[in-house]
């Protein structure tokens, strides 16, 4: 893979980058949104509901990744990309803008879900056409750089919580609750405005433009027909990655500060550190992925997170370890799942059905098991009264990546040899 074919991997991964941010953003801000659009007279309650809109932009994700996919696998990676980028600045930068409860009402909470959905809609096509676009760029280098493209995603992490600590650091304390989470929001739609016109220079993806005349006329009705047990496959193989994603990006910053009691700032800190790691042992993960199977791999690390769940949280709950230190190790942990999962899954579809394929199953799963996260990690933590709650979710998705493990051994070959 030479400099241009780097800069289209580059490129790709610019959106799913924009996602993360916006993951974080509103993890870290949760409550603040919750005071401003979402308010109720209970805390938790109030919170809750703006984890419920945080999950319902996931509910368009499948019908956003079965519209955008078909087109992508019918007529071409490249324009999809172009759209879906464009639509979900616009979300983004909307979101910012919204008004508070105070002056429009129950249109502001109605405005925010509208904005969530049509960020949904264009998150269904964006990865997984990030994913199918650089495995069909350098398929040699398929695992590398499959830890790549998340690797610069997980960065979007990293760039959302440099962005909350420098609004803490100069906006007055009083004015952060107000005003924080829009400029969060606002610099984000921006900075995928910019992406957007950065990425007007990529081309089709080598790989599809050489069998375009063979391209499927209807590519999901292909992967029911065909497919359907890759596709179960794929969506089991994601759910501890989905469910990681949505606890230790989304759900980690409230959990830390509003349920155990530490500083916003520390919480900050923590999760700043955890996602560095996380990035680097991304790259070697998919480095390592080209002379290891990642079958393998994602075996080894589901069994991990499965077994070490309850001691993680237990260990934040007593206040027993640095919490910087807690989530460095578990982003060195989850790394070796969700360095393992892109390739494995788009080496489970054949091109003319690939984005397709793809597309259903990673929104299948981060619709129900990453989207939902943050609001049953909450629930559960009221429900029972256990702080340590939160751990259920990841145990369980841990032990259902383990065993589609033993299926994705079984299937695939169209990407990995």
């Amino acid at each position: 893979i030479g400099k241009a074919g780097w800069k289209i991997v580059l490129l790709a991964s610019l959106g799913g980058a924009l996602e993360f941010y916006d993951f974080v953003i509103f993890g870290v801000f949760a409550k603040d949104i919750a005071d401003a659009i979402f308010p109720n007279s209970i805390p938790l309650v109030s919170l809750m509901a703006s984890f419920a809109a945080f999950a319902v932009g996931y509910l368009a994700r499948p019908i956003g990744g079965i519209v955008l996919s078909h087109f992508g696998d019918r007529y071409g990676r490249r324009q999809v990309f172009l759209l879906s980028l464009f639509l979900m600045s616009a979300a983004t930068l909307g979101m910012g803008l919204v008004p508070p409860f105070a002056v429009w009402g129950a249109w502001a909470s109605l405005t925010m879900v509208a904005l969530r959905l049509l960020q949904g809609f264009c998150l269904g096509g964006e990865l997984p056409g990030a994913l199918t676009y650089v495995v069909e760029t350098a398929p040699r280098r398929s695992a590398f750089v499959c830890g790549v493209v998340f690797s610069c995603v997980t960065l979007g992490v990293a760039a959302a919580t440099a962005v909350s600590l420098a609004v803490r650091t100069w906006l007055p304390p009083d004015q952060v609750p107000e005003l924080g989470w829009r400029i969060a929001f606002s610099l984000g739609g921006l900075a995928g405005g910019l992406s957007f016109v950065m990425r007007r220079a990529m081309e089709e993806s080598p790989e599809f433009a050489r069998m375009k005349a063979l391209a499927a006329r209807h590519p999901l009705r292909e992967v029911l027909q065909v497919h359907w047990w890759p596709v179960l496959l794929g969506v089991g193989g994601l759910a501890a990655t989905a469910a990681f994603n949505g606890l230790f990006f989304a759900h980690m910053p409230a959990y830390l500060s509003g349920v155990l009691g530490y500083d916003p700032r520390q919480a900050v800190v923590a999760q700043t550190v955890g996602v560095i790691v996380h990035a680097a042992a991304l790259l070697a993960i998919g480095w390592l992925g080209d002379r290891v199977s990642p079958r393998v791999t994602i075996a080894v690390g589901a069994a991990a997170l499965a077994l070490l769940a309850f001691p993680f949280y237990g260990a934040l709950a007593s206040h027993t370890i640095d919490p910087a230190w807690a989530l460095a190790l578990a982003g060195l942990c989850a790394s070796l799942v969700n360095g393992s999962f892109a390739v494995l899954l788009t080496d489970l579809f054949p091109t003319r059905v690939r984005f397709s394929g793809v597309a259903l199953g990673f929104n299948v799963a981060f619709t129900i098991f990453s989207g939902t996260a943050p609001l049953v990690a909450t629930s559960l933590i009221r429900e029972t009264g256990m702080n340590t709650a939160p751990a259920f979710v990841m145990v369980g998705c841990a032990l259902l990546t383990l065993a589609s493990a033993i299926g994705l051994a079984r299937q695939g070959g169209y990407v990995l040899r």
